[in-house]
């Protein structure tokens, strides 16, 4: 729950970040009379995004199981693949990305109507999208008992739903001038965080492909401590929750697991590490 909590109010946060920017720079720069369009691309953008993990959460099924964990497995590597992006992009262009977003507003006040709802659009429904997929990889990947059978639970939705809504909370108060928050260590902290979760996803999404017949080695097992590790118990449930950690882990899941984690945590930490190191100034010219 923990993890889908995280999940919400990152993506959330950067979506309320946006709308934020947008409303503010329309009224400091007198043009409260186009609010109404942000608005209106907000409200398309979150029924685009509901639409979209309705036809995840209902499309599959009447499917075979080889066929539903197909898609599964397909869908959790592709969310895997966008929230890497999201994180790699959100703690490269956290400190720029008021000036995009000022430059798109006075690039669309001057085009037609409909031009910034598309930029209100693209904006948050980028976010919802991301946020759909994952929530459901992730909800997918969590909701499975230690012998892989699915047990629906409202849990994940609920820690994603609060999350979003801590979110909102904390972006209006942005707004208001009554918080102030360092979006960059908050990105890289969340970031490094949500990259563990994704190796997890990643690794339940090959074993969706194992159980497909997709991929080999299903029962070619690196180890198993379901003697140790219950599900049932509290650090069960967490490591299960968070992580996505399974008990029997094959060797293809452990191996997904490592070639993600490892070499996307060292760029992700290099490239951290890069961008907080100063600049060295130039040394100045001797005088002639």
């Amino acid at each position: 729950m923990f993890a889908n909590y995280l999940i919400g109010l990152r993506e959330g946060l950067e979506a309320a970040l946006v709308v934020s920017i947008l409303v503010a720079y329309l009224v400091k720069s007198d043009r409260r009379h186009l609010l109404p369009r942000i608005w209106a691309g907000v409200a398309l953008a979150v029924a685009v995004s509901l639409a979209f993990g309705a036809v995840l959460t209902f499309g599959p099924r009447g499917l075979t199981f080889e066929a539903q964990e197909l898609i599964g497995g397909v869908l959790s590597i592709v969310a895997v693949g966008f929230v890497t992006w999201m994180i790699f992009w959100m703690a490269r262009a956290a400190r720029s990305l008021s000036g995009e977003l000022r430059g798109q507003i006075d690039e669309a006040a001057e085009g037609s109507r409909w031009s910034l709802v598309i930029v209100a659009v693209l904006a948050v429904g980028r976010e919802g999208l991301e946020t759909a997929l994952f929530l459901w990889a992730a909800t997918q990947a969590g909701t499975r008992d230690a012998g892989g059978v699915a047990a629906p639970t409202w849990q994940p939705l609920l820690g994603a739903a609060l999350g979003i809504l801590t979110a909102v909370a904390l972006g209006y108060l942005i707004y208001r001038g009554a918080i102030s928050i360092n979006l960059s260590r908050f990105f890289t902290w969340t970031g490094a965080f949500l990259i563990l979760v994704a190796a997890g996803v990643l690794a339940y999404g090959v074993h969706d492909l194992q159980e497909a017949r997709f991929l080999p080695g299903l029962n070619d097992l690196a180890f198993d401590v379901s003697d140790t590790v219950d599900l049932n118990t509290w650090y069960g449930a967490l490591l299960k929750g968070i992580f996505n950690f399974s008990p029997a882990t094959t060797w293809l899941e452990a191996a997904a697991w490592l070639l993600y984690a490892v070499p996307v945590m060292a760029l992700f930490v290099v490239g951290v590490r890069r961008r907080s190191t100063p600049t060295p100034a130039a040394p100045a010219r001797a005088a002639v």
